[in-house]
């Protein structure tokens, strides 16, 4: 697999509910996988899902070179990181806001910004060079501002598409768990169709309004992009008038790109 000039790294975007891993030849995405993060594992207990994972993809160990690991979950951090240097004998390098990255974090606590909002507005600064807003749609939607020059200008929190609906279910004795699929209508005939409609409409609205309430605020005349990651960015693009494109393994290409910027200066 691996042919002269290239390099083949493995990515881990660790997330609260899901990590999303990535094998990168070159810089081309070769193959990904998604795991539950929820599940407590042991060092070789990774080991053996890697092994399982390069064997699908037909990739000998030995070809791997690297592997860089973005997380907001510090206790897989270190278990993933012993296992990746059981498997392919090269240190993991973990990509945080301590990282010698060309971003400039302007603001108030930058050691606080997470992993992820780090390495997709590296991606996007990186790939556009133009002011953009990232959008990631996971356990958490995050907003984040990034400018053509790499200054990270901070963003927006809030609940999870999913993470709304789960709460809705916990908390409501009558309505059911349903699964959040497309609605064909606002005006719900039955009760999943009404909570489809609720969480996904109101969540396209909600990203929509924020989105405008962050243009009101960009400095300079420059209008930013806006971007979407993530498992629901996809799903919600139709509903979003706010959405200009939908890029689901930005945080992937990020990660690869921290490796290639920061692994040469640390070997």
């Amino acid at each position: 697999m691996r042919e002269r000039g290239s390099t083949v790294i493995l990515v881990f975007d660790v997330g609260n509910t899901e990590t999303t891993i990535g094998l990168f030849e070159g810089e081309e995405l070769r193959a990904h996988w998604r795991i539950m993060t929820d599940v407590a594992r042991t060092p070789d207990e990774f080991v053996l899902l890697l092994r399982a994972l390069m064997e699908s993809a037909e990739v000998p160990r030995s070809a791997v070179h690297g592997a860089a690991i973005g997380s907001v979950v510090p206790p897989i951090t270190a278990p993933l990181a012993a296992a990746c240097r059981q498997s392919f004998s090269a240190t993991a390098l973990i990509v945080d806001a301590r990282s010698p990255l060309p971003i400039r974090l302007d603001v108030d606590e930058p050691m606080t910004v997470g992993a992820d909002r780090l390495i997709n507005t590296l991606a996007a600064s990186r790939i556009h060079r133009r002011d953009t807003i990232v959008v990631d749609l996971g356990t958490a939607t995050t907003f984040d501002c990034i400018t053509a020059e790499g200054v990270f200008l901070g963003g927006v929190i809030a609940p999870g598409v999913r993470t709304s609906a789960d709460t809705l279910f916990r908390r409501t004795s009558k309505l059911p768990a349903t699964e959040l699929v497309p609605p064909i209508r606002v005006i719900g005939r039955r009760t999943e169709e009404c909570i489809r409609a609720g969480v996904l409409f109101g969540a396209a609205d909600s990203i929509d309004g924020i989105v405008r309430r962050i243009k009101r605020e960009w400095p300079g005349g420059d209008v930013p992009l806006v971007i979407a990651t993530g498992g629901l960015a996809e799903t919600l693009r139709p509903y979003c008038e706010e959405l200009e494109l939908v890029e689901p393994f930005l945080t992937l290409h990020g990660l690869r790109m921290a490796y290639d910027l920061i692994a040469p200066a640390e070997d």
